[in-house]
């Protein structure tokens, strides 16, 4: 029966019967004292003793000093259990807690990246329209200005048969003759018509490379012609490259190798080529701050763009003469959320959005080599077989 009462045997018999008989039965102690450890009433624990050989070990007076001992172990013991729990209790809060602003995080860094990825997929839309539009009239005009060059020639021929059979013109065909100076039209129209051919030939490309620019990638892999990528996304950056009041064009430079078509999301490597080249000319604005026309001038922003072959992988590489990073910016350059760009500036993603598109998506690789004050290197691997 539980009397939560101390049990005091001077002399252990074999007995006994309940939890102890066995360990009674094997030990034979001839003393035991059993003190419950009580606190506000609640059982905390059990202290036992025993002695061996001696009958009558545990005298009244020893009794007391022990349940007075044990009185002090209950209260001290109770306090331990109820400060680990709090301590349990603490730390799984700190977790819930750090789970819960690890979640945030993670939900406004999708929320971003998704932001993100609707203005790439909002732009590819817009380009796309735009290219459209640009294809209609320009289809028609290419239809028309190779007939309007023959008809031209057909009038050109009929003026000199006029000129061969009636030499002797009147003085009013002769007037209009002067009037027009016909011998500069008859050498100028065909070369005026030739150049709006070259203009037209010239709208139809960059209305080629705004398609490649704004290509919807499919649930698989397709031929792309890395350059073509290259080349779209340098015609989408063109408004930011050219010359302005505060500085003359950047330069770029391309050093194409012979490539085969890469198996890709075109799309996606359109972004990183955007991201890259964005970043490059934005490192030109911090680089460029303080200095004159005629200093910029003198070493002037370049782009340096490098394609080849290099053991069964195709290798892009973007160099720029910017404003370089330290060491540490390098380090954590494709880290999702990290930026050097003032706020409202860079969301930190731009580049870890890179790395996991060629990494990830593409089973490639991706580095960056950056010395402060000499610029950057950005080197894109992408396998030609999967």
């Amino acid at each position: 029966k539980n009397t939560q009462e101390p049990v005091l045997i001077n002399e252990a018999k074999t007995e006994i019967t309940g939890i102890l008989e066995g360990y009674l039965l094997k030990h034979q102690p001839q003393s035991v004292l059993c003190v419950p450890l009580l606190n506000q009433g609640n059982l905390v624990a059990i202290a036992y003793l025993e002695h061996p050989t001696t009958k009558g070990v545990f005298t009244r007076n020893r009794q007391t000093i022990i349940e007075f001992l044990c009185a002090q172990a209950a209260v001290a013991l109770q306090n331990a259990q109820l400060y680990g729990q709090a301590q349990h209790s603490q730390a799984k809060a700190e977790q819930s807690q750090a789970e819960a602003e690890q979640a945030l995080v993670d939900l406004q860094q999708a929320q971003i990246q998704l932001v993100q990825s609707e203005k790439m997929s909002a732009l590819g839309n817009l380009v796309a329209g735009v290219a459209h539009e640009i294809n209609n009239p320009v289809g028609f005009l290419k239809g028309n200005i190779q007939p309007a060059q023959d008809y031209v020639q057909d009038l050109l021929g009929l003026i000199d048969i006029y000129q061969t059979e009636y030499p002797q013109a009147n003085e009013t065909v002769d007037d209009e003759i002067e009037s027009i100076d016909l011998e500069f039209v008859r050498e100028d129209l065909p070369k005026l018509i030739s150049s709006m051919n070259a203009g037209v030939d010239r709208i139809r490309n960059i209305s080629d490379s705004l398609r490649t620019f704004s290509r919807k990638d499919q649930d698989h892999k397709t031929a792309f012609n890395i350059h073509d990528g290259i080349e779209s996304t340098l015609l989408i950056l063109k408004h930011r490259t050219k010359a302005n009041e505060q500085r003359p064009k950047v330069e770029v430079f391309k050093n194409y190798g012979e490539l085969p078509e890469v198996q890709c999301f075109p799309g996606q490597i359109n972004q990183v080529f955007m991201n890259i080249l964005a970043n490059a000319i934005d490192a030109f604005e911090e680089a460029n701050q303080g200095k004159t026309y005629q200093e910029i001038e003198t070493n002037p922003n370049t782009i340096t763009i490098a394609t080849s072959v290099v053991d069964e992988q195709v290798e892009i590489q973007i160099q720029d003469n910017g404003c370089g990073m330290k060491t540490e910016t390098v380090e954590r350059i494709f880290e999702q959320g990290f930026t050097t760009k003032g706020v409202g500036k860079g969301t930190g993603l731009g580049m870890a959005i890179a790395c996991q598109i060629i990494t990830e998506k593409h089973n490639g690789k991706i580095t960056c080599t950056s010395e402060l004050g000499q610029g950057t290197i950005f080197t894109i691997s992408l396998p030609l077989t999967f």
